[in-house]
């Protein structure tokens, strides 16, 4: 008769907790107790690990409403900020050019925001948001600002301002 794997509970991101991935990992090679090795000590593989189990939920959260994390962020700076160029968001984001125009020309079919000739430099476009912009990002608030509260209800509301404090200057 087969043994049968015990079920766990998952955690809110839908990650088993850390003793149920070690005893699958043991289950799985023989019985050997499974280790991360240095991993242990890598800060980098402790954020992206974290990083994948936020953005799942972020994307669970604003799934009803079609928005990405990127897609998100660009709202965000652009609804805070009137009359920014495009090459200002991508550097304020910290996104390629690239990148950001292909993000805008999504949203501009959804209706969401608008390029409009730069009043001082021809050469740009200014980036506003729409009637439907403006709507689409009060709800991506909203429901970003719970995702956030599940974060701090599972760090901790002192963790969670740590970690935020901790990385909002880090740059290599």
């Amino acid at each position: 008769m087969a043994e049968r794997s015990p079920v766990h509970k998952r955690g809110p991101n839908g990650a088993l907790p850390a003793g149920a991935r070690v005893a699958a990992a043991t289950r799985r090679n023989g019985g050997r107790p499974a280790g991360l090795g240095v991993l242990e000590g890598h800060l980098g593989y402790y954020l992206r690990r974290a990083q994948v189990s936020v953005f799942q939920d972020f994307i669970r959260t604003l799934a009803s409403i079609d928005i990405r994390p990127a897609q998100y962020s660009v709202l965000i700076v652009i609804g805070s900020n009137a009359k920014l160029s495009q090459a200002d968001v991508a550097h304020l984001l910290g996104i390629e050019r690239a990148r950001l125009v292909r993000l805008l020309d999504r949203l501009e079919k959804r209706g969401l925001t608008q390029r409009l000739p730069s009043p001082t430099d021809r050469r740009s476009h200014v980036l506003k948001l729409t009637p439907a912009g403006q709507q689409t990002l009060k709800r991506a608030k909203a429901l970003a600002a719970a995702h956030e509260s599940r974060l701090a209800e599972r760090l901790g509301p002192a963790h969670h301002r740590m970690m935020i404090e901790a990385l909002r200057d880090f740059e290599l």
